[in-house]
């Protein structure tokens, strides 16, 4: 029931969209969510604002001309459909009648991705013709796949990330790629190249990552003269200031994150970065910090030994491969043994009490466990690092430079293609299994057509991969309108038999994609799918829904699960035809996409029922979790109250079946201290969870103060 301000129409004509807005924060006579008052916003939004600020053309083909002739919408995207196509794809793009159901979604898209008059104060397209324009691009003049990908966005059911959303079909754009993840060598040619990459990818609207653990350490000899190297803070210092110059025109500074691995020497310096006393002359404020962690580690910490630290010089003269490539686990006890290798030595308990410490002040560093993603990575070589985001786990190769930073050997790193799905809409999907087909060729085609030449190693490593990274997001809100608890064991049900589907039908349009194209991805004939090792788990157990509700869940929905027969099929289909895509999946947190999308935000549980966000010069914004209403609260727990071991049981549900990673942020309540992150560190790793995202405690999630997301994944 509405208030009587809600009810009076003259005084809710009265009430602007901010206003309506913030109503969600106040309960009504009954103490009830005013959840009709944001859908007023919304409506109230588009009189008072949008449609006021909207360029108006008298028709379609009016719209398009002036669009091209003013350079704002690249010819050649639309030179490759007829004219009576365009008309039809557009019109049953408005035939849909697209409405944003909250306020924060309208505001969202209208802020940050719909296109604007130069001088910003006009809009010139609505929901609609973004997504077109980004169908059409895509499509690459395929009609009937134009048509497939507006249709699988405008239903809500695929979510493109922010940059290819934001920038397919502009004539002025930033490059469709999320983030990149570069290597870096021990030798100053390496170093120089990754800061001048760092810029050139920064400035182009991506985030990047680099790995610094081949870097040798603080006091570590140079051409034989001891107590030469500076170690890895100063090179962090130079990626930081890198990172505040590249800008991108002012918009927001780019967005950086340094990995190591916990037996470098430099680790406790590394951390101490993110000391909130620590000296400025160390101090790293933006930069993003990752830890890499072999079992060895844990190992030796449940032991109660000393854990000892490897110089990275050392390691690569003796066994002749950079530090990176070496497993410590496989080798720890022979490195410490062989006097070859200068090494010291902590706690290893110390040290996990020191990553637990810098967690709870800062939220850093994030956690690879090595081990657990080389057990489960499907492709040869080795993953030493992941990204601004912790989902990205791929294959790179060292490049080599001669002293004019030319390439001695090109080698390969890493892109990040990617988007959603919403789970809720493709569970409603008439077609499942052509959904996951859809969004898996729709990210090809994102790799596929970007090739960013100013870092050659990146331009490979895209060209030989098409790597893609398919994501999700809104499970607890589906969850909650399903009347399941997120994190119960029909939850984590749903997870497990969901991920295990999209995973088959991800594998099946990449197999179909080989063989449209008579083409694998560079080394598929040595990866776990070419030899059907892969699919060992697959063919000899059902993945299917092990509790009634669940199974019930998937039949209402008319989705045919695949059986163990149905996973035989393809696996001999991959091993005679091959993947196009090197890496299918992977499941980022997904910031503005999800409010666009009226989803919550990646597998996560919601962080409170009404997110309070901070956004520019309007000030706070109130979203409601999706599909809530005044009847079902008791299933929108939020991340705090369902505590830490429930995320980590639905994540490893889902990590099963995803090829990659997935950005796993912990939540604990107020009074958590550093034991209860050891623990869950601890619990993480034994689930065979692959990466840890951010750790976040209630009090760093205060009424008012936004939650850092993703730089790289959102706006």
């Amino acid at each position: 029931m509405l208030d009587h301000g809600l009810k009076d129409g003259s005084k809710t004509a009265a009430l602007d969209y901010h206003a309506l807005n913030a109503m969600l924060n106040l309960y009504d006579s009954e103490g009830r969510i005013r959840f009709e008052a944001d859908r007023m916003a919304a409506r109230q939004y588009f009189l008072q604002h949008v449609n006021q600020n909207t360029v108006f053309f008298h028709s379609l083909d009016e719209k398009l001309g002036y669009l091209v002739e003013e350079g704002y919408y690249e010819p050649e995207v639309l030179d490759q459909y007829s004219r009576n196509f365009q008309r039809k794809i557009w019109a049953a793009a408005y035939e849909r009648k697209f409405r944003f159901p909250t306020f924060l979604g309208a505001f969202k898209y209208y802020t940050s991705y719909t296109l604007k008059t130069r001088d910003g104060q006009r809009y010139l397209e609505r929901y609609e013709d973004r997504v077109v324009m980004v169908a059409l691009a895509l499509a690459r003049g395929d009609e009937a796949q134009a048509m497939r990908f507006m249709e699988e966005i405008i239903e809500g059911r695929f979510q493109p990330a922010t940059p290819t959303f934001l920038n397919a079909g502009k004539k002025s754009r930033g490059e469709l790629i999320s983030c990149f993840l570069l290597r870096v060598e021990d030798n100053m040619e390496s170093i120089g190249r990754a800061i001048n990459s760092s810029l050139q990818l920064s400035k182009r609207g991506g985030g990047v990552a680099l790995m610094l653990t081949n870097i040798r350490e603080h006091g570590a000899p140079i051409k034989g003269i001891e107590n030469q190297s500076s170690g890895v803070i100063p090179v962090m210092k130079l990626l930081e200031d890198s990172f505040s110059y590249a800008n991108q025109l002012g918009a927001r500074q780019g967005a950086g994150a340094v990995y190591l691995n916990a037996h470098h020497p430099d680790i406790l310096r590394f951390l101490d970065t993110k000391r909130e006393n620590a000296d400025e002359k160390i101090r790293i404020k933006t930069l993003s910090l990752g830890v890499v962690i072999p079992d060895v580690t844990f190992e030796l910490a449940k032991r109660n030994e000393d854990m000892y630290l490897f110089s990275p010089h050392d390691v690569e003269r003796v066994y002749g491969m950079p530090f990176s490539d070496v497993s410590v686990t496989e080798k720890y006890d022979e490195m410490v043994d062989d006097r070859r290798i200068r090494k010291k030595k902590i706690n290893a308990r110390a040290f996990f009490q020191t990553l637990a410490e810098i967690q709870f002040e800062s939220g850093y560093p994030y956690i690879m466990f090595e081990d657990t993603v080389n057990r489960m990575n499907p492709i040869a070589g080795r993953i030493a690092m992941s990204n601004l985001c912790s989902e990205i786990l791929q294959v790179n190769e060292a490049s080599e430079y001669n002293e004019d930073l030319s390439y001695r050997h090109l080698g390969t790193d890493i892109s990040c293609n990617l988007g959603s799905l919403n789970i809720a809409m493709t569970m409603d999907s008439p077609d499942f299994g052509g959904t996951v087909e859809t969004a898996v060729r729709a990210l090809t085609a994102v790799s596929e057509m970007s090739a960013i030449d100013a870092v050659p190693s990146i331009r490979r490593g895209n060209d030989e991969a098409h790597a893609i990274g398919l994501g999700q997001m809104n499970l607890h809100g589906f969850l909650a309108r399903e009347r399941i608890h997120y994190g119960s064991a029909e939850g984590v049900d749903f997870t497990r038999a969901y991920f295990a589907a999209v995973a088959y039908h991800c594998i099946r349009a990449s197999n179909l994609i080989a063989r449209e194209r008579g083409q694998t991805f560079a080394g598929f004939e040595r990866s776990k799918y070419a030899d059907g090792s892969f699919f060992e788990k697959y063919v000899t157990r059902d993945w299917l829904p092990e509790t009634a509700e669940v199974a019930a869940l998937f039949d209402r929905c008319g989705i045919a699960l695949p059986t163990r027969e149905d996973w035989a099929e393809l696996r001999a289909a991959v091993m005679k035809d091959g993947l196009y895509n090197r890496n299918l999946q992977a499941v980022p947190p997904t910031g503005s996409i999800s409010y666009i999308n009226n989803s919550t935000s990646s597998i996560h549980p919601i962080v409170s029922k009404i997110e309070i966000r901070k956004e520019g010069k309007i000030g706070r914004v109130y979203y409601p979790a999706p599909f809530m209403t005044n009847d079902n609260l008791d299933y929108y727990r939020d991340a705090y109250e369902i505590g830490p071991d429930a995320l980590i049981e639905t994540y490893a549900a889902a990590t099963e079946h995803v090829d990659q990673g997935l950005s796993l942020t912990l939540f604990f309540p107020a009074e958590a201290t550093t034991r209860d992150i050891n623990r869950a560190q601890i619990l993480a790793w034994k689930k065979g969870i692959k990466t840890i995202y951010y750790v976040r405690l209630r009090q760093t999630a205060l009424e008012g103060t936004e939650v850092q997301g993703c730089v790289s994944c959102t706006l």
